[in-house]
């Protein structure tokens, strides 16, 4: 079965809109963790707009099953994990004032410093995955790095499928296969929803996780927060 791991940012950015504590981030990872789900993954920005940094050292004493953290390896962010030390490390090459997650790697032009990075992670016993388009080039760079994982960037895939476009599918499923011949595992992440992320599943050999935030929260305002976990669990069987 593939993970599901649950991103909790927007959790964060609603309790920041009115200071304090509600809701509590801590109370609804573990609940998110006794729903079911395999995992949480959080992404801190320099500017801790939502997820604060303190959050990622508070979860680490938490969390039951396993622990994510996403971001671009500037030295507060690789400090940061270093010190929590959490089960894996997504690296992204977003932008300090981005919104969201726009872009994988080029791990041509970036291959040095990635190996730099992963090498330093990975001495220090955490999984490394590098966010990456489907390229081939860049996937077999990819691999050159050291990285243990890659996570397919699949904003393209889900804004195609909404379009009734399926075969949008094709060069995920390509970079996959790529992708496990060269020794990588496999995750993804972005835009994945109740309404693709089954169609993604069985498209994609060897798929080990995925994660996803803003839909599954989005949908949870409707559907309740116990009964989307569930479903995804469903859908990735």
């Amino acid at each position: 079965m593939t993970k599901l791991s649950v991103n909790i940012n927007k959790i964060a950015t609603l309790r920041n809109s009115r200071g304090g504590n509600v809701p509590n981030l801590l109370k609804v990872a573990a609940d998110i963790e006794e729903f079911g789900a395999n995992g949480i993954t959080i992404h801190p920005r320099p500017d801790e707009r939502h997820i604060r940094y303190q959050d990622a050292r508070d979860l680490k004493l938490m969390v039951k099953t396993e622990f994510n953290i996403e971001g671009n390896p500037v030295k507060s962010f690789m400090d940061l994990v270093l010190e929590v030390k959490p089960t894996q490390v997504t690296l992204v090459p977003d932008a300090v004032n981005a919104i969201t997650s726009n872009a994988g790697w080029d791990t041509i032009k970036h291959q040095a410093f990635l190996k730099e990075v992963i090498a330093e992670f990975q001495k220090n016993g955490i999984r490394t995955s590098i966010f990456i388009d489907t390229d081939a080039k860049l996937i077999e760079a990819a691999a050159q790095t050291g990285a243990d994982r890659i996570e397919l960037y699949t904003e393209y895939f889900a804004s195609e499928f909404d379009k009734g476009n399926k075969n949008a599918i094709k060069p995920y499923t390509d970079a996959a296969i790529l992708a496990h011949k060269l020794g990588l595992g496999i995750n993804a992440g972005h835009d994945l929803s109740l309404d693709n992320i089954k169609f993604f599943k069985e498209n994609i050999p060897n798929l080990a996780e995925v994660s996803i935030g803003h839909a599954l929260i989005t949908e949870s305002l409707y559907l309740g927060l116990e009964n989307v976990v569930s479903m995804y669990l469903h859908r990735l069987k």
